[in-house]
């Protein structure tokens, strides 16, 4: 699996103009939920379409994107948080234990 580091606003509004799908995973480096779920999306990963971005983002060094994000998307700030994005739009947030790569493939057609 390829993460995407997201460290910037540049690359967030390269997101919004993204014709496609793409992931956000929102990670908290404190947190053991967090932990549990990058191994659990890592572990799915053999699932995600080649083509589709996924993007990481330590909300803890990037506190600011994240705020970005739940503004741009209209999503409540959550950590450990999964965003599926199509054309620039937030079509499914998951947190804490309901994130499932699974389930956001079921969203993906």
């Amino acid at each position: 699996m390829n993460w995407i580091s997201l460290e910037s606003a540049e690359q967030l509004n390269g997101i919004k103009q993204h014709q496609g799908y793409s992931l956000i995973y929102k990670h908290s480096t404190r947190c053991a939920v967090s932990l549990m779920a990058k191994r659990r999306i890592e572990k799915d990963s053999d699932h995600l379409p080649e083509a589709m971005p996924v993007y990481f983002l330590d909300l803890i060094k990037h506190r600011d994107i994240s705020n970005q994000i739940a503004h741009d998307f209209h999503v409540h700030h959550e950590s450990p948080q999964l965003l599926l994005i199509k054309d620039g739009e937030c079509i499914l947030d998951q947190s804490h234990s309901g994130i499932s790569i699974e389930e956001a493939l079921s969203e993906v057609n």
